[in-house]
């Protein structure tokens, strides 16, 4: 069978790899209801209109993954990211979801994260030297209706 199949290895992506993407796409959505997958995003603008930050991800089922941050420089360390992340986190619980994760490298914002709340559940070395990357998760509890 190997003799009727070629492999070729590249070191740039080829217009054909677009085929994987299909391929993946097709098995995946006859194997899970991906059309329940939504996207979440907060943004942060000034009265002026001019762009802040923001927050993307998207929530599926009980989880969400946050999958971008950022604040541009003139912003940072006033609060701005608690406030996105806290609107982030607080309509992803409205949608049901307990379980919000992300990933981030050591250069980017993990101390960010910790003080949010979220725990590390898994690191990666291997990068750049000195580089890690981590996966954090926060897990929040089911509200009790105590009526």
């Amino acid at each position: 069978m190997r003799s009727e199949v070629q492999l070729t290895v590249y070191d740039e992506v080829p217009p054909e790899a677009a085929r994987v993407d299909q391929g993946l796409d097709a098995f995946n959505t006859a194997a899970a209801p991906l059309d329940e997958v939504r996207p979440l995003v907060a943004m942060l603008h000034t009265e002026d209109n001019q762009w802040v930050g923001g927050v993307v991800g998207r929530t599926w089922g009980r989880c969400a993954e946050v999958q971008q941050v950022w604040v541009e420089t003139a912003y940072r360390r006033q609060g701005w990211g608690t406030y996105l992340m806290e609107a982030f986190e607080e309509q992803a619980l409205a949608r049901g979801c307990r379980t919000i994760y992300l990933e981030t490298f050591s250069f980017q914002a993990p101390d960010f994260y910790r003080a949010l709340g979220y725990e590390v559940r898994l690191e990666l070395s291997g990068f750049a030297p000195g580089i890690r990357k981590y996966v954090l998760v926060q897990e929040f509890a089911d509200e009790i209706d105590e009526t």
